[in-house]
């Protein structure tokens, strides 16, 4: 590992990378993490050539690659620099995106400290900038970053009465535009910056790291994200570069890309893992919609390794933990407030002014959500109720039923 100028570090430090592996991974015994490399001369320019700029910058669907966001807060900078150092710079053919919570009056030096802990280009990221593999880009610190047709977009935070969430910005966004092609991992930090931006990477088919808390100098945003029961791999820093290289080579991603179709072998042993998690579910997702059954499963054996349905299904039988994490997989809800803007606009204008107008007062406004998730949608529904009554002046009891077939996301939506 490359030495770090320890006087442009901002006193941050991690603690000391552990050995043992924390992942909730069901594999054999702990791997030794990839070896530190020393750095190459750089024999191009970080600048490439105009001509060389351009052919990469062509289109094609061929080309879409994985991108890696980073999100760390206090306590981050030491395991982004223990990331990069055993990350392998030549052609890792995925780019990486890390966000800082940064103070918008003080410039980030972030890009000339990963400048030497690793081979790869080190940009600040600028309004409409492509996204190139084998590049590490970082946030400036007055703007949030989103993705869009792989250019990047930086947008001014709206003012607001809450604290910023510069990670899950990201990460929804990378979820949105890459799907399985993204991958996030959780850093050390405070609060729970990142949390809900992993919720919508692992629903759009993605891979999801947290940092071991016991390495974590400040295990917060981890333990948030691990909280969820839906991060794949919980690890020190230094063994995760080698994970997220296995997992970009599994033939998951190919298969997305190409949409190969199922053949025989697949159909018959597809058909016998789902019977598997009908019969400790008692939940039967054969009528549910393929592809998402499909992508659900594939995700689930690129993490594991496992190339070949069958190998699955034995996996199945000889770790019955594994049937629940994928139903998880399977039931996945991802939601947020007011998620679809314009379906609550028509639905306050439209469908609780008429309720509310013909109405008697003396009766109980019941509402139904089915499929509530973490019940953001219901408490949304609530508020929409709220405001409208008090615009009315009308005020009714209400009553807001909410299921889900998910018993571990019923719970959180009570605690909310």
């Amino acid at each position: 590992m490359k030495k770090t100028d320890k006087q442009q570090k901002d006193n941050e430090h991690g603690q000391a990378a552990g050995q043992k592996q924390a992942g909730l991974r069901q594999a054999g015994g702990p791997r030794k993490a990839p070896g530190k490399r020393k750095k190459a001369p750089q024999k191009t320019p970080p600048h490439e050539t105009e001509q060389a700029h351009k052919v990469e910058e062509q289109p094609s669907a061929s080309k879409v690659f994985p991108v890696v966001g980073i999100g760390a807060s206090a306590g981050g900078l030491e395991p982004l620099e223990t990331f990069f150092s055993y990350m392998p710079s030549d052609k890792p053919d995925m780019a990486f995106v890390v966000i800082q919570h940064l103070s918008p009056q003080h410039k980030s030096i972030l890009g000339e400290i990963l400048k030497k802990d690793t081979d790869m280009p080190v940009l600040e990221i600028k309004n409409g900038m492509k996204i190139k593999p084998n590049t590490v880009y970082f946030n400036p610190p007055d703007r949030e970053v989103g993705v869009h047709r792989g250019k990047f977009e930086l947008i001014e935070p709206a003012a607001a009465r809450y604290a910023r969430l510069p990670i899950d910005a990201c990460f929804r966004s990378l979820a949105e535009d890459l799907e399985e092609k993204a991958v996030c991992i959780v850093l050390s930090g405070t609060g729970s910056d990142g949390t809900l931006g992993l919720e919508a990477v692992k629903g759009a088919g993605g891979m999801t790291m947290a940092q071991a808390e016991e390495q974590a100098k400040y295990p917060f945003m981890p333990r948030s994200a691990i909280d969820t029961g839906l991060v794949d791999f919980v690890l020190p820093v230094e063994q995760m570069p080698a994970e997220i290289i296995r997992y970009v080579k599994h033939p998951y991603l190919e298969e997305q890309e190409k949409a190969v179709p199922a053949d025989e072998h697949y159909q018959t042993f597809l058909q016998k893992v789902l019977m598997m998690v009908r019969a400790n579910t008692k939940h039967d997702f054969s009528h549910y919609k393929q592809t998402t059954i499909r992508r659900r499963i594939g995700r689930r054996m690129a993490v594991h390794r496992i190339e070949d349905i069958a190998d699955y299904f034995r996996y199945l039988q000889q770790n019955p933990g594994e049937i629940h994490t994928l139903f998880k997989d399977l039931v996945i809800c991802v939601t947020s407030f007011f998620r679809d803007p314009e379906a609550f606009k028509l639905l306050e204008t439209r469908v609780v002014q008429e309720i509310l107008k013909n109405k008697p007062q003396d009766q109980a406004i019941r509402v139904w959500v089915a499929g509530c998730g973490s019940g953001e949608e219901a408490l949304s529904l609530a508020m929409v109720f709220d405001e409208a009554m008090e615009r009315s002046g009308k005020h009714f009891e209400l009553h807001i039923f909410a299921t889900d077939i998910d018993k571990e996301a019923i719970d959180k939506a009570r605690q909310g």
